[in-house]
């Protein structure tokens, strides 16, 4: 089960983890914070790239940079349109084989095997207790 608490500081809210992880949450203007819809896109980045990391490592072909940049426009006031998850990568140098393993095992984790992605493309249910 994966769990965070979400609690209001002196200076905006911070949300954290049973492991003491904590991370600042505001609006677009706090200092020093993530807005939620930037957790968000943090969140399915993350994902991916804690999910292709091992798998390509495993395969012999360690990044020498991976990093992603994930964006989303606002399409109405509560809607997010298409988000786009664009890598930067440096292969690994002399290594011929890395930029297919990178390219096929990233597409899997991206259409299969990223829980966060998978959540938001499937609908689920989100409940609410007060």
């Amino acid at each position: 089960m994966a769990e965070v608490r979400v609690e209001r500081t002196e200076d905006g809210f911070r949300a954290v983890n049973g492991r003491g992880a904590a991370v600042a949450i505001g609006d677009g203007d706090t200092e020093g914070a993530f807005t939620p819809v930037e957790l968000l896109l943090a969140a399915l980045g993350g994902c991916e790239l804690v999910t292709v990391e091992p798998l390509t490592a495993k395969r012999g072909h360690r990044m020498a940079r991976l990093a992603a940049t994930v964006q989303a426009d606002k399409v109405a006031t509560s809607t997010l349109g298409t988000i786009t998850v664009t890598y930067d990568v440096e292969l690994p140098e002399g290594d011929a084989e890395a930029e297919d393993v990178l390219k096929a095992v990233a597409g899997r984790v991206h259409e299969k095997y990223c829980t966060v992605g998978s959540a938001l493309r499937e609908p689920m249910k989100v409940e609410q207790i007060v």
